[in-house]
């Protein structure tokens, strides 16, 4: 091996610790500072030079961004167009909730040195046809969909916001599944853990507006 060729691999070793410790503090709770242990780095370390992230893997990262920041505007509705005391607690819990998974997912973009896309809920750049459009994640909703929701007060925002809400998690749901059924997607184990986490969490949440839309659809109060 010449020199050149094993500053290269301890160079890509040392980024590759760093970036595991930066992910890692993201995921804790900010009042805990946990630092991996060496046989933890050790391990991911060596789990990223078997199984690299792939395309599959930025591309679902980079549009759980979007998806998750069109969440958050939807959230951040509620106290302004007169939300039941149950849709506020939820879009409470949905904007800290999927705050806090932005900052990891950029993070963990930027620390592979690969584009981050800005917090913004609109779609993601793509080229068709040497065009570049704005294409809408799975289950977003569009503009005219934002319109009837700021457009609703009291009863009618519940029952939009569930119903919209119920659509745009179940968009985040297909997108966790195309990535699991993508060729070596989510192999890295933070990629893992984390579409792990949305399905999860995100089915939860589907079941119980499911119930909470029941009741202002059929009983015409609100949940």
């Amino acid at each position: 091996m010449t020199p050149s060729r094993a500053r290269h691999i301890a160079a890509m070793m040392f980024a590759g610790c760093m970036a595991v410790r930066s992910l890692h503090a993201q995921a804790v709770q900010p009042t805990v500072a946990v630092a991996p242990s060496s046989a933890t780095i050790a391990r991911v370390r060596a789990d990223s030079t078997r199984l690299p992230y792939t395309d599959a893997d930025v591309e679902f990262m980079s549009g759980m961004i979007h998806h998750h920041s069109q969440a958050i505007v939807m959230a951040r509705m509620a106290p302004t167009h007169g939300a039941g005391p149950s849709v506020s607690t939820l879009c409470e819990r949905i904007i800290n909730a999927q705050g806090d998974e932005i900052r990891l997912m950029q993070q963990w973009l930027r620390d592979r040195q690969l584009p981050v896309p800005a917090a913004t809920a609109g779609g993601m750049k793509m080229k068709m046809g040497g065009m570049e459009m704005d294409m809408l994640m799975p289950g977003m909703l569009s503009d005219e969909q934002m319109k009837q929701l700021d457009a609703a007060r009291g009863l009618e925002f519940d029952r939009l916001f569930l119903t919209f809400m119920i659509q745009h998690h179940t968009g985040a749901v297909g997108m966790v599944n195309d990535l699991f059924a993508s060729k070596a997607g989510a192999q890295d184990e933070a990629i893992f853990k984390f579409a792990s986490d949305v399905n999860a969490d995100q089915s939860t949440e589907i079941a119980r507006m499911q119930k909470m839309l029941a009741v202002v659809v059929f009983e015409g109060r609100t949940p």
